[in-house]
C-alpha cells in the first residue's frame, strides 16, 4: 500500500499540471480588467515568485553543466543519464505545491495584506530566525527522515538519483516538501508578525534559499578551499557540493541544511569533508578521456540543443520547437563570439566499458564550412583540438562529418602529415558510417543513385555495392576521379560502376544514397516511392511527401553505457567504439 503523501496528486496529469496555475492567472486577469483601483494582489506575486524560482534552478542547472569550465572540479565523475533525467522530469512539483501553500498563508494571516516593499530590519530578524530555528529544525527533521520507516517510504526517492545535480533538489515526496515549505516559511511569517516583514524580504529569502539548495546539490565544486584556510570559521557556516555529496554517499553524516555547524554540534560531521573538498577542487579526482569525438554545430537554432542550456530538452531527440525562437538572438550572438574568440570545448561525456568518452565541439557552424575564407581558421581549430587531446593522453580522436571534409583537410590526413609525432590516433569513422549505410540498403536492391560519389565515404559505399552486383550510378563530373575509383574494383565488377553527370539519370531509380546536399528541385527527379539514404550534414530537407527519408547513420548504443543523457539530431547518437 502506498504511504500517505508519498506521491503527487497530479502525477497522472504530466505537463498538464501547469493548468493548476490557472486560478491564480484568472484572478490576476480579473483584477486587472474589472477592478477600478487594483489592490495588492498576492496571486500575481506568487506567480512571479514561482517563475523566478524555476529560473534559479534552470540557470544553476545550466551552469552546473558547463563541462568545458567545470570538468576538473566534478564531485562525481559520472554524468546524468536518461534514467535519472526521467525520474527528475517533474522536479518542479514542489514549486506548484509551495504556490498553493503560500496562497493559503496570505488568506490565513491578515498581516500579509499590507506589507511594505522594503524594511531593512526584517533581513536581520529573518537571518537570526534562520540560524536559530530553521537550521536546527531542518537538521532534526532530516535525521528523522533517515529512520527506517520514513527513509523507505519517503526520503529514499531523493537519494535514488545516482548523480546529484541541481534539479535533484526538487526530487522528493509531497510530505517532505510540505514539511520543508513550512520550515522555510518560519522566518517569513515570524518577521511579518513582528512587524518587520516586507515584499522584498519574501522574494529575497525564498530565492536565496533556492540558490543555496542548488549550490549544495550540484555535482561541480565551486567553493574555493582558500576561503576556509583564510577564515576557518566559515567551514561551519557554508556547506559545499562535496559536503552534501558525502551525505548522499554515506547517509549517516552531514545532515545540515546550509550550515555544517549543527553537524559539528550533533557529532554527525564527516571528518573527510574538507580534505575531499580540497582534492576535488584541485582537479586531482579528474579522469582524462580515452576517446574524443570532435563535432561541430549544425546551425544556430540547433546549437541550443546542449546540456548547458536546457537539461531536460537535451535528453529528447532534437526538433525545432516554438520556444526556441525567442532564444535565437542570444544563440546568434554566441555564434559571433565563438567565431571570434572560441576554442574547441567539451559538451558532454559518458563512460563505456571503463573508458571515458567525450564530445568536444569546434566553435564553427555548418554554413561557415562553405565559406572559402573560413577554411584555414577551421583547420587551425581542429589542429588545436588534436594537440590538446594528444597532450591529455587521449587514445583516439574522431572527426565529425564536416571536420573531415575532403576539400577541407583531406579527411584529416592534413593533420597526420603535419604532426607526425602524434600519439593520439586521428580517425574519421568513414568505415563505420559506410557499414551502417550499406546495412540499411535492402539486399534485393539492384540499382543505386549515389551523390558525393567520389568522396572517401562515397568511394567505399560504391566499391562495396558493386561487389554485391548492385549497379551504382555515381554522380560526378570528374571522369578522372570516377575512373580512379572504378579501377580499384575487381575487373568483373567494374561494369557495375556507372558515371552520370545529371540528376535526370536517376529518374527511374528508387534508392538514392545522398552524400552531397541536394536541393528540393534536384529531389524532384526521384520517382515516387524513392527512399533517400543519407550521410550528409546537415540532413536534406524532407520535401517529397511521396518519398521516405533515412536518418543520419548511427550505431545502436551498448547496454553498458553509463552517464549518457543527451540526444543528438535525428533521433540517434553515433557511437564509435575502438
Amino acid at each position: 500500500m502506498v504511504a500517505f503523501l508519498s506521491s503527487w496528486p497530479w502525477e497522472n496529469l504530466g505537463n498538464l499540471k501547469y493548468l493548476l496555475y490557472g486560478p491564480l492567472i484568472a484572478n490576476v486577469v480579473y483584477a486587472r480588467m474589472y477592478e477600478e483601483t487594483p489592490k495588492f494582489n498576492w496571486c500575481l506575486h506568487i506567480l512571479i515568485l514561482c517563475a523566478l524560482r524555476g529560473a534559479v534552478y534552470t540557470l544553476c542547472s545550466g551552469l552546473n553543466h558547463w563541462h568545458f569550465l567545470t570538468r576538473r572540479r566534478r564531485v562525481v565523475q559520472q554524468t546524468v543519464d536518461f534514467k535519472q533525467i526521467d525520474s527528475e522530469w517533474h522536479w518542479d512539483n514542489f514549486i506548484l505545491l509551495h504556490a498553493f501553500m503560500g496562497l493559503m498563508a496570505t488568506y490565513t494571516f491578515p498581516v500579509f495584506t499590507n506589507l511594505p516593499i522594503w524594511n531593512s530590519k526584517g533581513y536581520l530578524f529573518a537571518l537570526l530566525l534562520h540560524i536559530a530555528v530553521v537550521e536546527p529544525l531542518y537538521y532534526f527533521v532530516h535525521m528523522l527522515l533517515h529512520s527506517d520507516y520514513l527513509f523507505t517510504n519517503y526520503h529514499s526517492l531523493h537519494h535514488s538519483s545516482v548523480v546529484p545535480q541541481t534539479l535533484t533538489a526538487g526530487l522528493a515526496t509531497p510530505l517532505e516538501h510540505i514539511i520543508f515549505g513550512l520550515i522555510m516559511g518560519i522566518p517569513i511569517l515570524a518577521t511579518c508578525l513582528l512587524g518587520y516583514g516586507s515584499l522584498k524580504l519574501i522574494y529575497g529569502y525564498v530565492l536565496i534559499f533556492d540558490f543555496l539548495k542548488c549550490l549544495g546539490h550540484g555535482y561541480t565544486e565551486c567553493v574555493p578551499p582558500v576561503i576556509f584556510e583564510f577564515l576557518p570559521f566559515l567551514k561551519y557556516l557554508i556547506y559545499t557540493p562535496t559536503y552534501h555529496y558525502l551525505h548522499r554517499k554515506e547517509m549517516n553524516t552531514n545532515f545540515c541544511l546550509f550550515m555544517p555547524l549543527y553537524d559539528a554540534l550533533g557529532n554527525t560531521l564527516n571528518k573527510k569533508s574538507w580534505e575531499l573538498h580540497k582534492k576535488i577542487f584541485s582537479g586531482e579526482n579528474t579522469k582524462e578521456p580515452d576517446f574524443v569525438f570532435l563535432m561541430h554545430c549544425v546551425d544556430v537554432i540547433s546549437s541550443i540543443h546542449v546540456p548547458f542550456v536546457l537539461r531536460s530538452f537535451v535528453s529528447l531527440p532534437y526538433t525545432t520547437r516554438l520556444f526556441l525562437f525567442p532564444l535565437w538572438p542570444l544563440a546568434f550572438a554566441t555564434t559571433m563570439l565563438l567565431w571570434m574568440f572560441g576554442k574547441a570545448f567539451l559538451v558532454m561525456g559518458y563512460t563505456l566499458r571503463g573508458r571515458v568518452h567525450q564530445s568536444w565541439c569546434v566553435p564553427r557552424y555548418g554554413f561557415q564550412y562553405f565559406l572559402p575564407f573560413a577554411k584555414n581558421g577551421i583547420n587551425d581549430q581542429i589542429e588545436d583540438a588534436i594537440l590538446k587531446a594528444d597532450k591529455l593522453g587521449v587514445k583516439v580522436i574522431s572527426l565529425a562529418a564536416l571536420n573531415k571534409n575532403e576539400a577541407l583537410n583531406g579527411g584529416g590526413t592534413l593533420f597526420v602529415k603535419k604532426l607526425p609525432d602524434l600519439r593520439v590516433r586521428v580517425t574519421h569513422g568513414n568505415t563505420l558510417t559506410a557499414a551502417v549505410i550499406l546495412s540499411e540498403i535492402p539486399k534485393e536492391v539492384k540499382e543505386v543513385f549515389l551523390t558525393g560519389a567520389t568522396s572517401k565515404l562515397g568511394r567505399a559505399i560504391a566499391l562495396y555495392l558493386c561487389r554485391r552486383g548492385v549497379r551504382v550510378m555515381m554522380l560526378t563530373k570528374s571522369t578522372e576521379r570516377f575512373q580512379s575509383i572504378q579501377n580499384e574494383a575487381a575487373e568483373e565488377h567494374r561494369s557495375c560502376l556507372v558515371q552520370v553527370t545529371k540528376f535526370q539519370a536517376a529518374q527511374h531509380c528508387k534508392t538514392w544514397v545522398v552524400g552531397k546536399w541536394i536541393t528540393p528541385r534536384e529531389q524532384r527527379w526521384a520517382p515516387s516511392g524513392t527512399h533517400f539514404n543519407q550521410f550528409v550534414v546537415p540532413s536534406i530537407l524532407e520535401f517529397r511527401r511521396d518519398c521516405t527519408y533515412g536518418k543520419l547513420a548511427a550505431m545502436k548504443l551498448p547496454e553498458d553505457v553509463q552517464g549518457l543523457g543527451t540526444c543528438e539530431v535525428d533521433y540517434r547518437l553515433s557511437i564509435y567504439v575502438f
